[in-house]
């Protein structure tokens, strides 16, 4: 039987000594490193696995490779990432060098050494096609990675974004309507996310904190596979969160930076927390904005409206590296942490606050501080005579909110 003429599908969830990983496979069009630590002492080819492993298995893996038909037997190199944050289960690299007949393989799989493969299945490879690559791209062309809301969504094409792409583990049915009516639109890809389903995902950073099998729902290895899967599709991509803004407007941004820092590097942002459970008028003024009154109607689409906190959380040594978030040249990445860098060939340079900074509309970090203690900053307000009609339109034509409904 001719394995690369089985049945193929796109994940797969292999079990290995009675545990599962999954496994995402994208093309490394990268040179691969030197190096003594690896079985390969050549320059290479490879196949990337993003995989989740228990890090406490000692694996030898064989790679079986379809390239035009043909079947390729390589042995995988398992490197698990520092970025597990001590949890049982973390993210993995697995290589799989390519021969030099193979460029471009079609599908893989990946088998502990000395087992039998009886299913005549592999995974599709990702990451194939290379016609997008920088010399193609224009520095608007950016991706944001997060599970958005609809006004974020909106702010973010307002800013320049091209396409979001949103790891999805479960929605409500209102929450799938508006990805249904992005992705219908071209805006939003949604990836569905099932470690949840495989493993129990903690809800915070430490297993101290939250015991679990892997690391705050599993986002590193989502992290990692935005990275490789967009890696040659779009020149810049932005990892935050929905509750994250990263001002002012990208395409005017992006040139400035990469003057100041170089282009196709990785740009770190100050994140700027504006407490949600203070809403003040401006400066000066007794009443709110009107900005800040409006609501796309809470007892349809409830929510935080991000145009009313407009008061931040003061700067301070200790919070001044907290919680960066960056916009990067993906092809730079080996691997990512949640708010930097694990592995790369860029740098990551820190954005001076007065050039753009981060919006992260949130509970307080700094809890004890009064209103009194808050800054203002009224800058999200530039945003809102194009936001509230476009936020209202799509409420509208999802069905969220009646026609009838004033705003």
């Amino acid at each position: 039987k001719n394995l690369c003429r089985g049945i193929y599908t796109k994940t797969l969830y292999l079990p290995q000594n009675g545990h599962q990983m999954k496994h995402i496979l994208y093309n490394e069009k990268r040179r691969g490193p030197k190096t003594e630590h690896l079985v390969f002492v050549f320059w290479f080819y490879q196949v990337r696995v993003i995989a989740v492993v228990l890090r406490s298995e000692k694996v030898d893996y064989h790679c079986l490779i379809c390239c035009e038909d043909q079947l390729h037997i390589s042995k995988g190199v398992n490197n698990i990432l520092s970025t597990h944050y001590y949890f049982e289960y973390g993210p993995a690299h697995i290589m799989c060098p390519l021969p030099l007949s193979c460029e471009t393989p079609s599908h893989i799989t990946l088998m502990s050494a000395g087992a039998n493969f009886t299913e005549g299945k592999v995974l599709k490879v990702l990451n194939v096609s290379f016609s997008a690559m920088l010399s193609t791209q224009k520095v608007t062309d950016v991706l944001v990675c997060g599970l958005e809301l609809v006004q974020s969504l909106e702010m973010l094409q307002l800013l320049g974004v091209n396409r979001v792409a949103v790891y999805l583990t479960n929605s409500s049915r209102e929450t799938q309507h508006i990805l249904d009516y992005y992705t219908h639109k071209g805006i939003v890809e949604v990836i569905p996310w099932s470690i949840p389903r495989l493993l129990k995902v903690s809800r915070s950073w430490l297993p101290s904190l939250s015991p679990g099998d892997i690391h705050y729902f599993g986002q590193m290895p989502a992290l990692n596979d935005c990275i490789y899967r967009y890696m040659y599709q779009t020149r810049y991509l932005a990892l935050h969160d929905v509750d994250e803004l990263i001002l002012p407007h990208w395409t005017e941004l992006l040139p400035v930076l990469e003057k100041q820092h170089g282009a196709d590097q990785c740009y770190s942002f100050e994140n700027n927390v504006f407490p949600i459970n203070v809403i003040l008028p401006p400066p000066g003024s007794q009443s709110l904005a009107p900005e800040s009154l409006w609501s796309p109607g809470s007892q349809y689409v409830p929510g935080v409206n991000i145009l009313a906190h407009l008061y931040q959380e003061p700067i301070t040594e200790r919070t001044r590296s907290w919680k960066r978030k960056l916009i990067l040249n993906p092809r730079g990445v080996i691997s990512p942490d949640v708010h930097g860098l694990a592995e790369a060939q860029i740098s990551c340079s820190w954005v001076d606050r007065n050039a753009a900074r981060m919006y992260h509309t949130r509970s307080p970090f700094q809890p004890e501080l009064t209103p009194d203690k808050l800054l203002y900053d009224g800058q999200i307000l530039n945003y809102s005579a194009q936001l509230i009609p476009a936020v209202r339109s799509v409420l509208t034509e999802t069905g969220l909110l009646p026609e009838h409904s004033k705003l």
